[in-house]
């Protein structure tokens, strides 16, 4: 063990035992920041606005504040940029992280002094958490890199801007900058292929210990490593490789590919942080579900997923939620987000303690037909087709064809970029809509019923999704490819790689 390490072990087992103490006490955690964050909210003019006077229970306030969006949080975005104080929160956000919206162009989410321990602080419980869980932090004695946006801020209306990956790397303490690559300059290069080029270079000749990112992105920069190199694994080029960490996407698609660029399965972490906030990590090694970061400045409500666009939802607090049900997720925090819906979905695996699973985006579905189709249930279904068939899937994505051309029956439409086609694809094809059926009882319906007819795969040339996202201005970085769309916007833009019979 090193010096790092053997620093850092009696702290990383303090932060574990207080995970586990405050978990078994998630219900009272969001009690207390609930009359906290109400106590703050009555000196701003949100609070004014929505009489916060008023508000004594959470039945007031539901009565009080309503769920918005980014649309109906932006007025008073725009008053903060107008230079207002004491809006949403006391003073002024200490950042604006910066985030694309599909209807509001450019979103400005805030960060203040008070919400960045949540941003911050739970990255680094989490993995001191799983130091302690399993003696393995030998990862702190070497390099670790975070693939990420560029950490450069611009000033709106005085207060500095970037992407929230980028505010990140402002966060690194000093005392693990020495162990961190990128570079500074490396980082803050835009255009993903250049600076992809520069990583390589500055990271092939490292004791790279701890590499943490999007998988799809991951995947790029092992590839080019190989590249790079002419080595036949990851594990060849970084023998001390020991510690993945991810999140923002569902890992079991990818993970096949990637355990076979690095020549083993490295032991992972999966995280869900958020521009509004760090949502949840896993807190057990041995569990892929993730612990709800319920003592952290957020108050969580929960709306059944088929009733968040009614005028009057079912709204509820943790004590309230049951296990196996799709919720869309909304925050209250410290940063001044109110009723505000962050467009995931999630399902509880457990209340005791309280933990998740992400199970999709409430804008990335399909229900052309009513069958209301949701990223778990495509991910599930093809990963269970792909480990029978040994075949590995670099990308994919699924839309409704409401009209074919030649008069036949309706179908959803599955562009996939596999790392090597099936020999037999109509057979993989059939097996995977069976896998359909067995997820989705509405589209179970909708096949038996000819309403629709079986799902049909596109088989995509090499390296199309990535020049989608080029063409598109998202490649690398924390950007991802929806899974589901319930428009031909991205089905259209993929037909020209799909590759011919």
């Amino acid at each position: 063990m090193g010096f790092k390490s053997l620093l850092i072990k009696p702290i990383a087992k303090k932060v574990a035992r207080d995970i586990k103490r405050s978990s078994k006490k998630a219900v009272e955690a969001q009690q207390a920041i609930f009359k906290e964050l109400i106590q703050t909210g009555k000196k701003t003019a949100f609070g004014k606005e929505h009489e916060f006077e008023y508000i004594d229970s959470y039945d007031d306030f539901k009565q009080h504040v309503p769920i918005r969006d980014y649309e109906g949080l932006k007025p008073y975005i725009e008053r903060i940029k107008n230079g207002e104080a004491d809006v949403l929160w006391k003073g002024f956000p200490a950042y604006f992280a910066k985030t694309s919206g599909t209807t509001s162009g450019v979103k400005y989410i805030p960060l203040t002094n008070d919400s960045l321990p949540n941003h911050f602080g739970s990255a680094r419980n989490a993995l001191f958490n799983y130091f302690a869980r399993t003696g393995h932090g030998d990862w702190l004695d070497g390099k670790m890199i975070f693939l990420s946006g560029s950490p450069e801020m611009e000033k709106v209306a005085g207060i500095p801007t970037g992407r929230l990956s980028g505010i990140v790397n402002h966060q690194v303490p000093s005392w693990l900058r020495t162990n961190q690559l990128p570079s500074y300059a490396t980082n803050c290069i835009e255009a993903w292929e250049e600076k992809l080029e520069k990583i390589v270079t500055e990271t092939v000749n490292q004791d790279m210990r701890l590499i943490s990112g999007i998988p799809p992105w991951v995947q790029m920069y092992y590839e080019r490593l190989l590249e790079h190199t002419g080595k036949s694994t990851i594990k060849e080029i970084f023998p001390n490789y020991s510690m993945f960490v991810y999140g923002g996407v569902n890992f079991e698609p990818y993970r096949d590919k990637l355990e076979e660029l690095v020549g083993e399965r490295i032991p992972s972490l999966e995280t869900y942080p958020a521009s509004e906030g760090f949502i949840a990590f896993q807190d057990d090694p041995e569990i892929p579900d993730l612990l709800l970061n319920a003592d952290s400045g957020i108050f969580f409500e929960f709306i059944p997923a088929e009733e968040i666009f009614n005028e009057n939802p079912t709204r509820l607090k943790l004590d309230e939620v049951k296990t196996d049900v799709n919720y869309a997720i909304i925050i209250n925090n410290n940063a001044g987000l109110w009723g505000y819906n962050i467009g995931d979905t999630v399902a509880f695996t457990s209340t005791q303690p309280y933990r998740l699973r992400v199970t999709g985006r409430i804008k990335h579905y399909i229900s052309a037909f009513g069958e209301h189709v949701i990223g778990k249930e495509v991910e599930e279904a093809l990963l269970a087709v792909t480990r029978r068939h040994n075949i590995k899937v670099v990308e994919f994505t699924v839309a409704p064809q409401v009209n074919p051309a030649d008069g036949s029956l309706p179908y959803h439409e599955w562009f996939i970029e596999f790392d090597q086609t099936p020999n037999k694809l109509d057979d993989f094809s059939r097996e995977l809509d069976q896998e359909m059926v067995k997820q989705n009882i509405y589209y179970e319906d909708l096949i038996a019923g000819n309403i629709l007819r079986p799902l049909v795969i596109r088989p995509l040339q090499r390296d199309a999704f990535r020049e989608y996202m080029k063409t598109q201005g998202k490649l690398g970085g924390q950007n991802k490819v929806p899974r589901l769309s319930n428009d031909r916007k991205i089905a259209d833009a993929l037909a020209k790689f799909v590759m011919k019979p």
